[in-house]
């Protein structure tokens, strides 16, 4: 059962520009450092850069996926609980929202890293030696959840893009990697997702592009 306090319903709004502030900041800090921990992690393994590279978007991509699922479950949650208090006003959205920013720790995100998890090991794309299991990556999974959980409560919220390999690179969503061929049109494989707020950019990803690529796998 939820327990009600006095609501705030400016208190979002008023802090909203700093919270998105905030995990901007974080989730730059998840493609510059946490990634590379995670490269690191896998390399140990796996002697591809490439496939290295793919499990670590894919993981990205299935977090924000199932984090995004999760906080509607929540909201979903809270609001019924907090329906009989507000019934006949207009603040229950206000107040559901205001629970939720005050109690982000509940949240389990373990739960998700699991689900997480339990994709990765049925998507066909990607693969592990038999020694070596998906869990060294929960840290990395948990903080993409994290992230992307606290992000469904701004207005509008923040979204990655959806990409796919051979899809036409787009110069205004993502970066070409270093080893890229930069003449060549089609995405081999993306490496970031680009953040989104509703149809405008906020930050690039970053994929690989190599002419012929697609051919040479046909």
């Amino acid at each position: 059962m939820v327990k009600i306090r006095t609501p705030s319903p400016s208190r979002a709004r008023l802090s909203s520009a700093a919270r998105r502030a905030a995990l901007l900041s974080r989730f730059n800090n998840a493609y510059s450092q946490a990634r590379l921990d995670a490269q690191c992690l896998l390399r140990r393994c796996i002697d591809e850069a490439e496939t290295v590279q793919r499990i670590i978007y894919i993981a990205t991509v299935e977090a924000f996926h199932i984090a995004k699922m999760a906080f509607r479950h929540f909201k979903t949650r809270v609001k019924k609980s907090l329906t009989p208090s507000y019934a006949g006003t207009n603040d229950c959205e206000d107040a559901v929202l205001d629970y939720i920013l005050c109690h982000l720790d509940l949240y389990d995100s373990q739960s998700s890293v699991n689900d997480v998890i339990r994709a990765m090991n049925i998507n066909p794309k990607i693969s592990l030696p038999q020694e070596v299991d998906f869990c060294i990556l929960s840290n990395f999974i948990q903080e993409i959840c994290c992230i992307a959980f606290a992000m469904q409560t701004l207005e509008p919220p923040l979204d990655i893009a959806f990409g796919a390999d051979g899809e036409v690179f787009n110069d205004s969503m993502y970066r070409r990697s270093y080893d890229s061929d930069f003449t060549a049109p089609l995405v081999f494989y993306h490496v970031w997702p680009a953040l989104m707020e509703n149809d405008t950019v906020i930050m690039k990803g970053e994929a690989v592009t190599k002419r012929g690529a697609f051919l040479s796998n046909s």
